[in-house]
């Protein structure tokens, strides 16, 4: 069956643009559901399910490349759809994979390696969803023709919305589902709406203008002056964009641990960490249109809003929403327990970030692109969003230390290599002995006392202060660190005599949880299920508030605020070196005819 190939001579909206953006919906239903829920299974939920919980920088640094793999993945579907089959076929090849993607994530623990199942599933979600990415967005664009281009801005940020509306649903939906349903449904569930979607999409098919692939053609183009010199030009461009993307995307991985540690109480209601990435999905749907009808207007009275222009002011602010989430981490740090509100804050200014410099950036670059090479230079768009998240997943491994792996009751030989000597390493049922065993244990009863007269944890100061006097074996004083109201770190050197290595020494204090915090989750049953945890009613309650954790190496060597200003920093130095490559940037603009 031959379809159209050419846009319509009309003013009016195209007649496929309501399935395409119904499928949009659909289809971020299903991806953002799945990645709302992504950290948290990795810290909490892989262990019960038969494989290794992950602590926070490895879920970060898991998440990030994930994210990578996602936004890499559409240089592929691209060349796929300008060469071989077209934007149309290449989206329904490509969403059948996601489908399958999504299935083996909800058959992760039925049987056969829990791993297999998750890298299988992330993997085909990768292909599936980076695949069409730059198809959709740039498919969106072929509808329309020299009489009815007006519209481009309008739809652009129509289509913007449909995604976010699908967004804000799944982030509030889908980790509710994990907590008391299970990661099963939790996963399938998106993976029902990737199907929807995908019949969607092909029931518009007949109201769609079929662009056709452009061959040998577009390899042409590619490699002529205007291909390269158009690509050469964007390059630059999206390399800035990549450091906004670095931080961004941490919504769905340190800030969801940063919102572990607050008062996640909105309006009197509590939500869990996860479900306030929900907040930048509802923001967008709140500020496009103040954005489109009120401020551009406003401010362009006054001063002529370019792409580049926004762009640039969107860098800027990105930087200040994350001076604020450092500065609550601050808070975190120093023991208290600050509001999720401080975190919401951070979210409606990094949202306007993402209003001018994803959305802009998303039009800029199909206007960019020659002809044929729409879905290409859309793809590379978003390996923008790759870049961003390799820098974000190399930082959370890189920072990272070592940890020296204990296996039960086999001695280590410890920092001298020889065993039978006095820094030998044990791990006896989950406790490390070593010649800093007693002292650590030592104080942690002076933790225990204060904690008993003040009901809180001593601060980093407070900490330092009293454990200043206490050397270790090899005479250096321990190291007190709070890391937030309900867990602190309290550890020695070690052997090599040098802090932040893998020879540290030391355990992990946490106020022991709740029990209501999980009763009659689908946690809490699948571990008593697994015996992994005992009835109450046939233990003996611990009058110890705290559960503690030895360890030897395996800590983060940027951590806590830190952490939050290392990339506020680079933010704001990437915002003012985008300046003067803003003033040099001369725009071509290319459009279907």
């Amino acid at each position: 069956m031959s379809y159209r190939s050419q846009p319509e001579e009309s003013e009016r909206m195209p007649k496929g643009i309501p399935y395409i953006i119904s499928n949009e919906a659909a289809e971020r239903f299903s991806f953002y559901g799945m990645k709302a829920a992504l950290a948290i299974f990795l810290a909490n939920y892989l262990g019960v399910l038969g494989g290794k919980s992950m602590n926070e920088a490895d879920a970060t640094a898991y998440v990030s490349f994930f994210n990578s793999a996602v936004y890499l993945t559409p240089l592929l579907g691209a060349l796929i759809a300008d060469i071989f089959l077209g934007k149309y076929r290449t989206i329904i090849t490509l969403s059948v994979v996601y489908c399958l993607g999504h299935l083996c994530l909800a058959f992760m623990g039925v049987g056969g390696s829990v791993q297999v199942w998750l890298l299988s599933g992330l993997g085909l979600i990768a292909l599936g969803a980076g695949g069409i990415k730059p198809c959709v967005s740039s498919h969106v664009g072929d509808q329309f023709g020299i009489k009815n281009q007006h519209l481009l801005t309008k739809i652009f940020n129509i289509f913007y919305l449909s995604i976010n509306f699908g967004a804000v649903i799944s982030n509030l939906a889908i980790p509710f589902i994990l907590k008391w349903y299970g990661p099963h449904i939790a996963f399938g569930l998106p993976g029902v709406l990737m199907v929807i979607a995908t019949i969607t999409f092909w029931m518009g098919r007949n109201n769609f203008i079929h662009i056709p692939a452009h061959g040998s053609s577009f390899l042409k183009e590619l490699s002529s002056r205007e291909g390269l010199t158009a690509i050469g030009k964007l390059i630059p461009l999206f390399l800035f964009v990549a450091v906004f993307w670095c931080l961004f995307d941490q919504t769905a991985s340190s800030l969801v641990f940063q919102a572990e540690k607050m008062d996640l109480h909105i309006f009197g209601i509590e939500v869990l960490p996860s479900q306030i990435q929900a907040a930048n999905p509802f923001l967008i749907l709140v500020l496009i249109p103040l954005f489109t009808w009120v401020i551009y207007p406003a401010v362009n009275r006054f001063i002529p809003l370019t792409p580049l222009r926004k762009v640039g002011a969107g860098l800027f602010i990105m930087a200040i929403s994350f001076a604020i989430i450092s500065l609550a981490q601050e808070a975190i740090d120093r023991g208290e327990t600050p509001s999720v509100w401080w975190q919401l804050l951070a979210y409606v200014i990094f949202t306007s970030a993402e209003i001018l410099i994803s959305i802009v950036c998303l039009e800029f670059a199909y206007t960019q692109a020659p002809r044929k090479m729409k879905s290409f230079v859309m793809a590379i768009f978003l390996v923008s969003v790759t870049v961003g998240n390799l820098i974000t997943g190399v930082i959370n491994i890189y920072i990272q230390i070592p940890e020296i792996t204990l296996k039960e009751n086999q001695p280590h030989s410890g920092f001298d290599g020889k065993k039978g000597t006095s820094d030998d390493l044990i791990k006896v049922d989950k406790k490390i002995q070593s010649p800093v065993t007693a002292i650590l244990e030592e104080s942690y009863a002076t933790i225990q006392h204060i904690h008993t007269t003040s009901k809180s944890l001593p601060t980093t100061i407070s900490g330092n202060k009293a454990f200043s006097s206490i050397l270790d074996s090899w005479g250096n004083p321990l190291r007190y660190t709070q890391i937030s109201s309900t867990k602190a770190r309290l550890s020695s050197d070690g052997p090599d005599q040098q802090s932040k290595t893998q020879w540290d020494l030391g355990i992990i204090i946490e106020v022991k949880k709740d029990e209501k915090d999980e009763r009659g989750t689908w946690l809490e049953k699948e571990k008593r299920k697994q015996n992994l945890i005992a009835n109450t009613s046939s233990v003996k309650k611990s009058h110890d508030p705290f559960e503690i954790t030895y360890y030897a190496g395996g800590q983060t060597s940027l951590e806590g605020a830190a952490y939050f200003w290392f990339f506020t920093k680079l933010m704001l130095v990437t915002a003012v070196v985008f300046i003067p490559f803003s003033l040099f940037y001369k725009p071509k603009s290319y459009l279907q005819e």
